[in-house]
């Protein structure tokens, strides 16, 4: 018998097992003496709350007491701990802490992130989701670690640098403006850049033909008051959140993808979003519009030309009685789009104005149209009537998906209430008996 594998170069041996779950690369250090420093070498260091939570039997975590999720959060801090004190590599490809932690761990966590910076950390996330109402500060991204010098801080810390940074994710992480400019200016290959929920954000600018960033998210971030984004070669660009009437965009030859989610918003939002994008409208390929009824449209809607859109995400009122006239101006719109995506949402008449019968509309042909995905389909005769509009207008059309799940309403850990799952059987039983006879045979039919 020849151990043929433990004969392979170090280097191999570690990239093997940084591909492993956490738990197995570090056992792996057991096996022998060859093993020894290959397993806590590992590149890959995942520290996730439902990993931490199976191997202690403790899943589900959110359902325990206060004051067992407290002492948990004390053994995830000593778990990280132990793995870290033991790491003997040199460089690790992605760090990630996720777990319901806040500022009373702000100690450790510093040393995580000063751990991942001495080991030239690509890839780093933090994402903490502190307790609702417990009454704790969210943990603050350090200002000394980054060697940052604003003045109603005091003096200067160290700087290690994060000159190997490519990825930085964080969330419920206390960050500022200055500290988000610091990495864009001092990263030379960041170019994921993904910052969520986070208290302390007022300002950002992402400007600058020498930032490498590609990849903006900016969710939920309560505070916000502008984003300036300009002179980049952003191509994507995720915008979710209240607030976002000082959006600056402006030379942005590269821009293709954008998000935009917002809420409470007023009846000619869209018509703004669109404005705001008017500098690079000929250049997106893919938009995703998740605005909610009343922030949509006014009765008759013109949308400027995008001539160059593939992929088009909108959330619909399935039952507004504007919504087939409003779907045929992004129709009129986008006269090359390829792939139409719509996630359905019902109201009662007590909720909104304009909600019953739809009114038909007219035909709106279009030739280039080829995919259908319906999502958060219910059994109701307007998501059917939506179908068959789309069918009769997409003269290319080649395949409809029938999605009934609804993404994102639940918090970590949160089952999905049984009236939830009953609905979304109903669902697929209402799509297989009213909407799948009516497909053509030339159109493929998929029901998730």
């Amino acid at each position: 018998m020849v151990d043929r594998v433990s004969a392979l170069p170090d280097d191999i041996l570690v990239s093997l097992v940084s591909r492993l779950p956490l738990k197995e690369a570090v056992a792996t250090s057991v096996l022998s003496r060859r093993w020894q420093n290959v397993g806590l070498s590992t590149m890959t260091l995942r520290f996730d709350a439902v990993d931490f939570s199976i191997y202690n039997n403790l899943f589900p975590y959110f359902r325990q007491p206060k004051e067992f999720k407290e002492q948990e959060s004390w053994k995830y801090i000593d778990w990280v701990n132990r793995v870290v004190q033991q790491h003997r590599g040199k460089h690790i490809e992605e760090f990630r802490i996720s777990f319901c932690l806040d500022s009373r761990f702000s100690s450790s966590i510093n040393e995580w992130i000063q751990f991942a910076m001495e080991n030239s950390v690509e890839r780093l996330e933090l994402d903490f989701y502190p307790e609702v109402f417990a009454g704790y500060e969210d943990y603050t991204f350090p200002h000394k670690l980054l060697g940052l010098c604003i003045p109603i801080l005091g003096s200067c810390g160290y700087n290690i640098g994060f000159k190997s940074l490519k990825v930085l994710q964080i969330r419920h992480v206390g960050v500022t403006g200055e500290v988000l400019e610091y990495f864009l200016s001092n990263c030379p290959v960041l170019e994921r850049l993904s910052v969520t929920s986070t208290k302390d954000l007022v300002n950002l600018r992402v400007v600058g033909w020498s930032i490498a960033l590609k990849y903006l998210v900016i969710e939920n971030c309560y505070i916000l008051e502008s984003i300036e984004i300009r002179d980049v070669n952003i191509v994507s660009f995720t915008y979710c959140g209240f607030n976002s009437r000082n959006l600056l965009i402006s030379n942005v030859p590269l821009l293709s993808e954008v998000t935009v989610s917002k809420r409470c918003c007023p009846k000619d939002y869209i018509r703004v979003v669109l404005t705001q994008l008017s500098c690079c409208l000929s250049n997106i390929e893919i938009l995703k519009l998740h605005i909610q009824l009343g922030a949509g449209h006014n009765e008759n809607p013109v949308l400027p030309l995008l001539a160059n859109l593939k992929h088009l995400e909108l959330l619909v009122a399935a039952n507004y009685y504007k919504a087939l006239h409003h779907l045929n101006s992004f129709l009129k719109a986008s006269p090359y789009l390829q792939r139409l995506s719509l996630t359905l949402q019902l109201y009662s008449e007590r909720a909104c104005m304009g909600i019953g019968e739809i009114e038909k509309a007219a035909d709106c042909p279009h030739n280039h149209l080829k995919v259908v995905e319906i999502v958060g389909y219910r059994a109701h005769k307007s998501g059917v009537e939506l179908v068959m509009h789309l069918i009769k207008n997409g003269l290319g059309l080649e395949k409809i998906v029938i999605d009934p799940v609804r993404t994102g309403r639940y918090p970590h850990g949160a089952d999905k209430p049984h009236t939830e799952l009953d609905e979304e059987v109903k669902a697929r039983d209402h799509a297989k008996q009213y909407l799948e006879p009516k497909i053509p045979s030339t159109v493929e039919f998929v029901c998730l």
